[in-house]
């Protein structure tokens, strides 16, 4: 058996766990953030938390470049930017921008995402590595200028609402409050909403199925969640705006 028949199959199976979570999600609420309790068995400080859970994005993504550095051409040296343009942004950086002093995050879910990140950065660095095939003459094809696109539009969706969620925790102290300007007039979760047009854009610039699993396991993930943190910031915080959606403008 090869690594193509081990692969694929395997895809299948992934996108079938993902759909799973997004129902099971809809039930239960990953417990950190404004759902960790302080009952948790075990639990770390949610920075430490945050770096380690995603920190295999980055170290998988470099060991592929340096086991596949004489096979590589330049479109795939984009695609190892782009990725890491979005992870170091995320482990390196937001984690000491956040305010988390104080915070607790239960091991559990540090697993659970470190476990998830490992397959991923497999799963994507498999496909763009190995079994992907891609020229120069990718960069200006209508898939790439157009999952490029995207993926910049939400990266900027996802770090704007994210500053301004800090600066709102800094200006006020620890509490839940609610944020305006920008899309928070419309939605309460930019964020999870400025992620999931990111990895679209990927999964549409690499035009692979391991990109594709990833927003599908990104959609499964961050609709619930926005859905939840939709629903309790209406029930526990004064006077928050009735006309705003969970995470698409407009429609949900």
């Amino acid at each position: 058996m090869n690594l193509e028949d081990i692969f694929f199959p395997f895809l299948f199976l992934w996108s079938t766990i993902a759909v799973l979570v997004f129902i099971a999600l809809f039930y239960k609420n990953a417990p950190y953030g404004r759902y960790f309790t302080l009952d948790s068995n075990y639990k770390i400080p949610s920075r430490i938390g945050w770096i380690i859970m995603e920190s295999p994005t980055i170290i998988g993504m470099l060991i592929f470049i340096v086991l596949f550095r004489n096979k590589i051409g330049q479109t795939e040296i984009i695609f190892c930017l782009l990725w890491l343009s979005h992870y170091i942004h995320r482990t390196m950086i937001w984690p000491f921008r956040a305010q988390l002093k104080g915070k607790s995050m239960a091991v559990g879910v540090v697993s659970m995402a470190l476990f998830f990140n490992s397959v991923n950065i497999s799963l994507q660095c498999i496909w763009i590595f190995i079994f992907g095939n891609y020229n120069d003459d990718w960069l200006i094809s209508i898939p790439f200028i157009v999952g490029i696109i995207l993926f910049f539009s939400g990266m900027v969706i996802n770090i704007k609402s994210d500053d301004i969620l800090i600066k709102l925790r800094k200006n006020n102290g620890e509490g839940y409050y609610s944020p305006q300007g920008f899309l928070y007039r419309y939605i309460s979760c930019p964020n999870y909403f400025g992620e999931i047009i990111e990895w679209l854009g990927w999964a549409i610039l690499t035009l692979s199925p391991s990109g594709l699993v990833f927003f599908i396991w990104t959609f499964a993930n961050l609709v619930p969640r926005a859905r939840s943190n939709h629903n309790w910031s209406k029930s526990n915080i004064p006077n928050y705006p009735k006309n705003r959606k969970a995470i698409f403008p407009y429609i949900y």
